[in-house]
């Protein structure tokens, strides 16, 4: 029989795939090393356990003591798995900015998570990582592991992450790119790389608003800005984080690392979050200037499992302004005109459909028109003015069909079109029926639009 003995025995050795749809253009070689393939879900599993058999090493860690980290949620994770195999209590510090699937992640695994502001800067006593150390200090028999400037975290990557990097490109590695969090992956990865070929480069990929970038171009620790990425950036300098080993730190914005993990599940079935799209996002502009023989590895660093009440949300991106026009779909449009709740998403009448019939659907939802549809098809539009010109004309006409008074029929659009296709059709029609997988599904009219946008 063939069996491992407990789930830590699973995490590392996780695969390089090559990037071939988002590559388009490039000839360099892109790899990404799947470290959402560990049974946490995150490169952070390696961390989780070589900090906690280092601290047990150490004598720092005993049996019954409580783990408590600051974490945006991965080493957390990673950390909860390890101490619940080892019977270790967790608490975690996390700020609100924290999806809440990777929250109700680690309850489920039995930690408690303690929720401070994101809003903190590193100098005040309510920043997660002060607030996660004075509990560690306070709180009887516990002990705070710091993946920031614990040297286990970098340690683990060097022993592990790089020679498999190294092995599975047998050694045709030219470029390694990677975000900064605590500083131990790009710097554990890089001193293994290093020492194999120093003439490999290492990029950092840094958000917009990460102090990173200013500090390995000045020296000097600038004043991070709001970002919405989670996982990497900074705003202080992690102990972990060997800046000399790093040639280049390129800035991605939150639209680029999210729009670029919304490509990657659509275009390369890689379901992964904001902060593998930086990485991925910046891998490509290195790549891009980059020849044939070129080899660039980077890191997809978690599930998307964890952010699909974020940036794999269309509502949410909308919400905080990270989505043009042009990235809609008309769908959207039609499930913010029923989220409104005033007129049914589709309103018709067949073709041996009274025009009195006509007129009370048209009263009821205040409409001036309604597509006629016989048997999945739209065979043409009844307007309210001609049907009351008619009845001006012969008061009869209450009771004859619509399919005696038929105009042009309303153009059928996918609903998966965006709305810049939308806005397209309805330059020339006042309406249009949008239909899924060959079913009718709403009427989105140019007043619908107009309120949505």
């Amino acid at each position: 029989m063939r069996y491992y003995e407990n789930i830590l025995q699973l995490i590392g050795k996780t695969p390089l795939l090559k990037l071939q749809r988002v590559t388009r253009g490039v000839a360099a070689t892109v790899l990404v090393k799947l470290e959402n393939r560990n049974p946490g879900g995150s490169v952070k599993d390696r961390i989780g356990i070589a900090m906690i058999e280092a601290a047990e090493r150490e004598g720092k860690l005993r049996p019954g003591m409580l783990i408590v980290e600051p974490t945006s949620g991965n080493t957390g994770i990673g950390l909860a798995l390890a101490a619940r195999i080892k019977g270790y209590q967790c608490l975690f510090v996390m700020t609100d900015k924290a999806s809440q699937e990777r929250i109700r992640y680690l309850q489920a695994l039995g930690a408690d998570v303690l929720i401070v502001p994101s809003a903190a800067p590193p100098s005040s006593p309510e920043y997660y990582f002060n607030v996660a150390r004075r509990l560690a200090e306070e709180l009887p028999n516990a002990i705070m592991l710091n993946q920031y400037d614990n040297p286990a975290n970098p340690a683990i990557h060097e022993q592990t992450t790089g020679p498999e990097i190294w092995e599975d490109t047998e050694g045709r590695i030219t470029h390694f790119v990677a975000g900064i969090g605590t500083g131990g992956t790009i710097t554990g990865v890089a001193r293994f790389l290093k020492r194999m070929n120093p003439n490999i480069r290492v990029i950092a990929a840094d958000p917009v608003g990460s102090v990173i970038k200013g500090y390995k171009e000045t020296g000097r620790v600038g004043e991070a800005s709001p970002y919405l990425v989670e996982g990497i950036g900074q705003e202080r300098i992690p102990g972990n984080l060997d800046i000399n080993l790093i040639d280049e730190v390129l800035s991605i914005s939150d639209r680029e690392s999210f729009l670029m993990a919304r490509r990657l599940a659509r275009e390369e079935g890689i379901f992964c979050g904001g902060s593998s799209g930086t990485n991925v996002a910046a891998a490509l502009h290195v790549a891009r200037l980059l020849p044939a023989d070129a080899v660039v590895v980077t890191i997809i660093c978690d599930t998307g499992e964890r952010y699909l009440s974020k940036h794999h949300s269309e509502e949410w991106l909308r919400q905080h302004h990270l989505l043009d026009v042009g990235d809609f779909s008309l769908k959207t449009v039609l499930q913010s005109k029923l989220a409104r709740g005033r007129v049914p998403a589709l309103v018709s009448v067949p073709p041996t459909a009274t025009v009195q019939e006509a007129l009370q659907q048209m009263n009821a939802y205040e409409l001036s028109q309604l597509p006629v549809i016989d048997h999945r098809r739209v065979i043409g539009t009844v307007r309210e003015n001609r049907l009351l010109k008619a009845l001006l004309e012969d008061h009869l006409a209450l009771h004859r069909p619509v399919a005696d008074f038929l105009e042009e029929p309303l153009p059928v659009v996918d609903a998966h079109s965006s709305i810049q296709e939308g806005i397209e059709v309805l330059r020339e029609y006042p309406a249009v029926i949008l239909s899924e997988f060959w079913h009718f599904i709403g009427v989105i009219t140019r007043h619908d639009l107009l309120e949505y946008l």
